[in-house]
């Protein structure tokens, strides 16, 4: 058996969460491989909203198991806060949740190094959520960090000093609390405590030796990876599909199909490159009607037209071999609706990317489509949505070479177009 993942294609808010929620009655366990809780997974459903920020979003789905992978960082304080939100719904989260013993954890003095790295940038800041996240990311290359599994050694106490001491010297300039922050720490770590915490390398395999399905769930956006993302503007994780194999321990052969999640326009948080970008009345329109506003931070996303090149580069690297539209409704009342289909740099055009996104002078040639002006939300099939939408699709899938498996036509789980 094979292991099937789900990822973003763009800048992160792709809509994950709900299409990880409406896949997983197909699967027997769902297993969340990078990121930590700057990420933001909005399910809706049953007339309820909630945002997950570390737990997998299977977690509301009875009899699946929800894995939160080595390749996490984990804030004790926010996952067990996010718990008692899930257990208050009612759901048994200690009989469906397992943590990986290698998963790394973000520490209180985590946050203010993020804080103070960003200040320190000035106007050349990236736009972290200040979770810190960064900071953790280096203490685990930088080969200092703490583990879940740390939790159950007698030496943990002394160990999570000795990180601190080392932070506390770093930031010894600023000024600065951690001490209550460090007590509900402590308190959120006994918690964890409590729940089943695993090798889970091997249970992934076993389970997958027993032809189990497993659905493997991203963060953030191909476009944010650390290594093929618009660099530095990104996360420090690996958001691409490779990022499932080191943040699961399953094998490259392992992998099944890849379904790689965009937006039908885009949308970005925080710094860097944003070549469809629009600033004026038409980016406003998007970003109220799709209620575009970051999950985890509040902050406005910057709103812009789909950008082809870029989309094909993601899937590329991905190796995506069906593509999940999101948000498609958002463009119901627009008469133009455009994409982006190549770069014009130096006079010259191409359909590929440059390397350096964030300093190139990008000029974006577009190609127009007549919008629909339906509300497309209305419609329970392919069949029923209208020609001017499905000349869009068609396009796409003609562009990229990829087929669109499903169409996001609302925020709740069962407007969602499977064709």
């Amino acid at each position: 058996m094979k292991a099937d993942v789900v990822l973003g294609l763009q800048w992160g808010d792709e809509g994950k969460g709900k299409i990880v929620d409406f896949l997983t009655p197909d699967y027997y366990m769902v297993a969340r491989f990078q990121g930590g809780p700057n990420a933001g997974h909005s399910l809706e459903f049953n007339d309820k909203k909630i945002v997950l920020h570390t737990v997998p979003s299977g977690i509301f789905r009875e009899n699946t198991l929800n894995l939160i992978g080595n390749g996490v960082v984990i804030d004790p304080v926010v996952l067990m806060n996010e718990i008692a939100t899930i257990e208050a719904m009612g759901v048994d989260v200690k009989s469906n949740l397992i943590i990986s013993k290698r998963a790394h954890l973000i520490l209180p003095t985590h946050k203010i190094m993020d804080a103070a790295s960003e200040a320190s940038k000035g106007k050349t800041r990236i736009g972290s959520t200040l979770k810190g996240i960064g900071p953790a990311y280096m203490d685990k290359t930088g080969r200092n960090g703490l583990r879940i599994g740390d939790l159950l050694s007698d030496t943990f106490s002394e160990r999570y000093n000795a990180l601190k001491n080392k932070h506390l010297h770093i930031l010894k300039q600023f000024d600065f609390e951690y001490e209550l922050e460090e007590s509900e720490w402590f308190k959120a770590i006994e918690r964890i405590k409590t729940l089943r915490l695993a090798d889970s390398e091997y249970e992934i395999n076993n389970l997958l030796n027993s032809h189990k399905r497993i659905l493997c769930e991203g963060a953030q956006g191909s476009l944010l990876d650390i290594d093929f993302g618009t660099y530095p503007y990104v996360t420090s994780s690996t958001t691409i599909c490779s990022g499932a194999c080191t943040g699961l321990g399953i094998a490259p052969g392992r992998i099944g199909e890849v379904f790689g999640i965009f937006k039908a326009y885009c949308t970005r948080v925080g710094g860097g490159a944003f070549p469809t970008e629009l600033n004026d009345e038409t980016g406003e329109k998007l970003r109220q009607t799709g209620r575009e506003f970051g999950a985890t931070t509040g902050r406005p996303r910057r709103t812009g037209w789909l950008d082809l090149p870029a989309l094909k580069y993601s899937i590329m690297v991905n190796g995506v071999t069906q593509l999940i539209m999101m948000k498609a409704d958002v463009l119901d009342d627009f008469d133009k609706i455009r994409i982006a289909v190549a770069y014009k740099i130096n006079g010259k055009i191409y359909e590929t990317i440059p390397y350096d996104m964030n300093h190139t002078d990008i000029e974006i040639i577009y190609k127009d489509f007549e919008g629909w002006k339906t509300k497309i939300s209305d419609c329970k099939s392919y069949k029923k949505l209208p020609a001017a939408f499905k000349n869009y699709v068609d396009f796409i899938e003609t562009a990229t070479g990829c087929s669109l498996k499903a169409i996001s036509v609302g925020p709740n789980r069962d407007e969602t177009i499977v064709r």
